[in-house]
C-alpha cells in the first residue's frame, strides 16, 4: 500500500489521444492523395468537416476533438521542439 498520495493528470491523457486522432487522420488524408497539413489547417480554420476525409473514420474521430483543445496541443508541441 501507498502511503503518498498519487496525482493523476488528465490533460496528459487528453494530450495523448488528440496526438492520435490526429495522427490517425494525418495518415488518412495522406493515403487518399491530399495535402495532410492543408487540409488539416482549412478544418482549424473553418471547421467544416468537410476537410476531413471519412476514409478510415477520420472525419468522425476529429470532430470529437474540441478545436480550442486541438490547438492547444499544437502550440505545446510546437513551443516544446
Amino acid at each position: 500500500m501507498h502511503d503518498k498520495t498519487m496525482i493523476f493528470s488528465l490533460t496528459d491523457n487528453r494530450d495523448e489521444s488528440i496526438r492520435t486522432i490526429l495522427t490517425t487522420v494525418y495518415q488518412a488524408l495522406e493515403e487518399k492523395g491530399y495535402n495532410p497539413i492543408s487540409q488539416i489547417v482549412g478544418y482549424i480554420l473553418s471547421e467544416d468537416p468537410t476537410y476531413i476525409t471519412t476514409h478510415n473514420n477520420a472525419r468522425s474521430l476529429i470532430r470529437k476533438i474540441d478545436r480550442d483543445d486541438l490547438l492547444e496541443v499544437l502550440l505545446k508541441s510546437y513551443l516544446k521542439s
